[in-house]
This record gives C-alpha cells, structure tokens and sequence, in this order.
C-alpha cells in the first residue's frame, strides 16, 4: 500500500516508538492520528506534522472505538493504516518478597499491552473493512507491537513477556481472519531500543545493556522501528508474521 495520501493512526505516539512512526508516516504524505493517554505530548507531536491529537487510555475498549471514530471523523475518511505502540514495561517477579504476589502488575500490564492492541485492532479492522478496495484488493495494513521478551523474557518480565507473547501469537490467525477483507496484520517485535525508558537510566547501565547487542553495536533508533512499519505497509506480501528487529540480540536471564 502506498503511504502517500491515506489516513494513519498511531498509539502510543507521544513518544519513542510512536512519535518516530508517527513523524515517518507523515513524512511520507500520510495523515495521521496521533494518539496517547498523554494528550499535551500528542499535541506537540501533532502540531510538528499537521496530525489530528486525540487522548486515549487503549485499555478501555470505548475509549478506543471513539479515539479511533474522531481520527476518522477529523480526515473524513477511515484509517487504513494502523500501528500500535502504546504500552507498559511494568516489572515484577511472580512471587516477591515475604512472598507477594504480583497479579495487580499482571492485569495492568495485560490490560494495557494486550487488551489496548486487540482493542485497536478490532476497532481499525471494522471500520477498514467498510472501505473501497485498493490495487491487489488491500484495504488496509494493521502493525502491532511485540518484544523480543515473548521469546527471551528475562527475570521480573513475566507479565511483560506473557502480553507481548500474546501480541505475537494473535498475529497469525488475525490475518487469516481478516484476508478476506483485504486487511494485513504484522507485528514487529523490537529488541533494545533508545526510548524514554532507557534515557533515564545511568550511562553505565546503558552501556552494560548495549554490550549483548551483536551489530550495531547500540541501542536501535526509534526511527528504524518507524522504517520497518513503513516497509511493512507498503510491501503488500507481508503478512501474518512477527518479524524481531534487535540486532541479533538473544535477552540474558537477567
């Protein structure tokens, strides 16, 4: 699918990841929905690339279908493109100390990882199907977001992993589901990248981090995840799949 001209939508996108994609998509003649429960953010990024703001918790399933209804609303057209971004890296071992448990950071992290993607999906995909067909009979593109965690989740990850495994394992039968519709699902699962999550941590952490990391030898640029999300969108015989963007990094235990 060309990029140029069609309606876009990112969660997740006042920041990391979903900025870069949010920025790339734009460049690239799209017009986009940025969306995030940080609306002050999503309006800067917004106003940078003459995208449409809206506020949303992508956990809560109504939120979402009214988020992604005023995207359409505002650009007078549906989204054909959807990338989901928007996510938490809450950790906690399953059984922690004096023996407590942690299932309140499971359901969180379920919540917002999981549920608030399947949420976008779905919510995308209906109005998607609504659409006219494009060249090859495509109407729309769906790029969801794992981790490297749902294969080499690490000690404290297993919420993290359990949402981002899921995130991969939806992606295959989503796409059989929706072929007949002409809608494509792909997930990227991206190792360690530089995002505000790892921009507060102290250089010495960083650089023990970045030292698994075969080639390059750094932390992955937030604009490469934004290339790989456009090269899915316009490369129409990818589908069904998580493709690891990582470096060829393999996660420690710890």
């Amino acid at each position: 699918m060309l990029i140029k001209g069609q309606v876009a939508l990112v969660t997740g996108a006042a920041s990391g990841l979903g900025a870069a994609t949010a920025r790339h998509l734009a460049e690239q003649g799209a017009k986009v929905g940025v969306l995030d429960y940080d609306h002050e953010r999503a309006k800067t990024v917004a106003a940078e690339i003459d995208g449409f703001a809206v506020q949303v918790d992508v956990s809560d399933e109504a939120a979402v279908d009214g988020a992604i209804g005023a995207v359409a609303e505002h650009f007078g057209q549906a989204a054909r493109i959807a990338v989901s971004c928007a996510g938490v890296g809450s950790a906690a071992r399953i059984v922690g100390r004096e023996g407590k448990t942690s299932g309140d950071v499971f359901e969180r992290t379920l919540r917002v990882n999981l549920f608030g993607t399947y949420y976008v999906m779905s919510h995308a995909a209906k109005r998607m199907m609504e659409l006219e067909p494009l060249a090859d009979d495509e109407r729309g593109v769906i790029v969801n977001t794992s981790s490297v965690a749902y294969q080499d989740g690490q000690l404290g990850q297993s919420a993290y992993a359990a949402s981002k495994g899921a995130v991969a394992s939806m992606c295959l039968p989503a796409a059989r589901e929706f072929a007949r519709f002409g809608i494509r699902v792909v997930a990227i699962a991206p190792g360690l990248f530089h995002t505000p999550m790892m921009e507060g941590l102290p250089k010495e952490v960083t650089d023990e981090i970045t030292a698994n990391i075969p080639f390059p030898h750094r932390l992955g640029a937030p604009s490469e995840y934004a290339l790989l999300a456009d090269q899915i969108i316009t490369n129409p015989f990818l589908n069904g799949t998580t493709i690891r963007l990582d470096g060829a990094v393999r996660l420690p235990p710890r």
